[in-house]
């Protein structure tokens, strides 16, 4: 990995598809699995990181930097609204394990996201 693409930033970028990846009606499991590695091994995320790929795609206007309780709100915003079976489902066939998917939850998720550290 080069220097360029810290662990924080690579998270911030994950982040941001989580939050902004529009597929149509599906949902890209694969960036919620990846969700739980970093928040289980690497839960640093460069908020200033997240912010400036908000601001390239237009998601973030503000004149105020994303502070770590807007993005919280936003993070849960979203669980709340993800279809968690679709998730799964399309997460199955890559998964060894098939009992790690059937946690899988908004519960889970928000347990999970209230790990994540911003820093930046």
């Amino acid at each position: 990995m080069s220097k360029a693409e810290a662990l924080p930033d690579l998270f911030a970028g994950k982040m941001h598809a989580i939050l902004f990846s529009k597929w149509k009606n599906r949902v890209k499991g694969r960036d919620w699995y990846d969700l739980i590695w970093y928040a289980a091994n690497h839960p640093q995320l460069n908020l200033a990181h997240l912010e400036q790929r908000m601001r390239q795609t237009g998601h973030w206007s503000s004149d105020k930097s994303l502070s770590p309780a807007v993005f919280t709100d936003l993070l849960f915003e979203t669980i709340d609204r993800l279809d968690v079976n679709q998730a799964r489902k399309v997460v199955a066939p890559f998964v060894k394990d098939q009992q790690m998917l059937a946690i899988w939850s908004h519960d889970f998720f928000q347990d999970v996201a209230s790990r994540i550290k911003t820093e930046g």
